[in-house]
This record gives C-alpha cells, sequence and structure tokens, in this order.
C-alpha cells in the first residue's frame, strides 16, 4: 500500500514538473516570435484588422508617403536592416548620401529591380523568396527615402484583384478553425518529450530547449542560404568543413560578436546569446 502511493506521488510529481516545463518552452517561444515576428499577416476580405488604423498611421511610420498599407519599414527591420544598418558585404548604409549617390544616378527602377533580383553580394529579395514585389517596392522605399525622392508606389490598381478573393479563401476559415487543435497537441506532445529529455539530461546547454531554426530563418538565412559576402551555406559541408574545425566555442564566438562581413549576432542586436547558439546548433544540425 505504501509502495502504491510513492508511485502515485511521484507520478503526479513528473506531471506537475512537464507541466511547469511546457508552459516555460511556450513563454520563450513566444518571446521569440515576438521579436522575430513577420513583417505581415493574413486578413481576409470582410475581417477587421485595423487596416484603418495602419493607414494612417504607416506614412508617418515609413516616411515614404507612397507604401500605402505595406508597411516597408517593418520589412526593412526584418529583412535588409541586417546588412544596411552595418554595411556588411558592401551594402551602403541607410542615409549615407556618399555611399548611395552612385545608386541614386542609376535611378528607382534599377534600384528596385537590384532588390527584387539581387545584385553582386545581396541576394534577390534581401534572401527572403516570400516577399512580393510590392512588399520589397515598399522596404526599398524606406531604404532610400532619407537619400532620394521616392515615387509614389501604387496601390489601387493592385488592390482591385483582392476582391475576388473570398471565393477561394471563404473555405480556408473552415479548415482554419480545425487546424489550431490538432498543432496544439502535436505540439503539446513535442513540448513534453523536450521537457523529460532535458529532466534526463541535466548536462544540457542554457540554449537547448530554444527552437533555433525561425531565428535562422529570420537573422541568418539570407547570407547563409545564399553564401552571400563568402557566408558558408546550410548543408554545405566541405564550406563548414575549416570552422567546424575551430570548435563549437568559436563558432559561437563568431556568431555572437561578428567575423569578417558578419555583423555581430548576424545584424539582430536584440537576439540574445542563447538564441544565437540556437540558431548556429540548427546549421550545424544539417551537416548530419
Amino acid at each position: 500500500m505504501k509502495s502504491s502511493k510513492l508511485i502515485m506521488g511521484c507520478l503526479a510529481t513528473l506531471g506537475m514538473t512537464a507541466g511547469v516545463a511546457s508552459v516555460q518552452a511556450n513563454v520563450d517561444r513566444d518571446a521569440i516570435a515576438e521579436r522575430l515576428k513577420p513583417a505581415g499577416t493574413l486578413c481576409l476580405v470582410g475581417e477587421d484588422c485595423g487596416t484603418a488604423a495602419s493607414a494612417d498611421a504607416a506614412p508617418a511610420a515609413n516616411g515614404n508617403g507612397g507604401a500605402g498599407d505595406i508597411d516597408g519599414a517593418a520589412i526593412y527591420n526584418s529583412v535588409c536592416m541586417a546588412c544596411h544598418e552595418t554595411g556588411a558585404a558592401g551594402a551602403p548604409i541607410r542615409g549615407d548620401e556618399g555611399a548611395w549617390s552612385a545608386r541614386i544616378e542609376q535611378g528607382w527602377d534599377t534600384l528596385l529591380d537590384h532588390s527584387i533580383n539581387g545584385f553582386n553580394a545581396m541576394p534577390a529579395r534581401g534572401g527572403n523568396p516570400n516577399l512580393s514585389d510590392e512588399e520589397v517596392a515598399a522596404s526599398t522605399a524606406y531604404l532610400v527615402e532619407p537619400v532620394m525622392d521616392v515615387p509614389e508606389l501604387g496601390g489601387a490598381a493592385e488592390e482591385a484583384p483582392a476582391e475576388e478573393a473570398p471565393a477561394e479563401e471563404a473555405p480556408t476559415e473552415e479548415a482554419a478553425a480545425e487546424a489550431p487543435a490538432e498543432e496544439e497537441v502535436a505540439s503539446d506532445d513535442a513540448t513534453e518529450e523536450a521537457a523529460a529529455e532535458e529532466a534526463a539530461d541535466g548536462d544540457a546547454p542554457s540554449h537547448a530547449g530554444i527552437d533555433g531554426e525561425p531565428i535562422y530563418n529570420q537573422a541568418c538565412m539570407a547570407c547563409h542560404m545564399t553564401g552571400a559576402a563568402g557566408a558558408p551555406i546550410k548543408g554545405d559541408a566541405a564550406a563548414w568543413g575549416s570552422r567546424l574545425e575551430q570548435g563549437m566555442e568559436t563558432l559561437y564566438d563568431h556568431s555572437i560578436n561578428g567575423i569578417g562581413a558578419m555583423p555581430p549576432k548576424g545584424g539582430f542586436a536584440n537576439l540574445s546569446d542563447d538564441e544565437v547558439k540556437a540558431a548556429v546548433d540548427f546549421m550545424i544540425d544539417a551537416l548530419d
């Protein structure tokens, strides 16, 4: 009888521990997501998505006056800032008239073409293929606005096709209502498994529970998916060989403090050291 009570007590303790670990993991992921959230979100026609407020706020926030409802500043901050705030890979720094003078002479259309299709070390769309031409145009306008007169970006003609979308998008609302429950169950299971593994391994590093993939996608992918500025491409064992010989601590140090053309923390100073290490681990794991 005493053994039975002891077993039940242990099981209850393990359940509470797993629950606390699950909550902590969710908090960490929410914090990362907040810092690396995408520039825009999907809004179905008919929904109140605060478009009136964003339309009023966008001109003041962007300073480009022609980006319409697209927040060029937000896209710039998440995709372009790593290079254009630091000068990495020879990128002209935003607001530096000297660095931009020769480029401005080429005209807006040429600058936009380079932003969309890539030029020299700069990958197409800043390394984020999910950006539309309009989003690239808005972020480019925000980038060059301090040093040149930006033409007004069209919006009315491009918004018209969106009125035809409801017929195709409507079914996804029903599917979206069912999907979160399934994803939440799967996420809870995965979190509990991760918590159990951490409990079993008391020597796990402090960044072991951080998902490095979303951090890599936002902060590292622009260079490490294209090889821009000589960055070793994710999954290329030959390119990473000599770097791995230096050891993980050296790789962590270079990623956190910068080396060569790579700015500290990939240009995202708001990342913690542990988050940077998690992104490095994600890249290294791709070599296995």
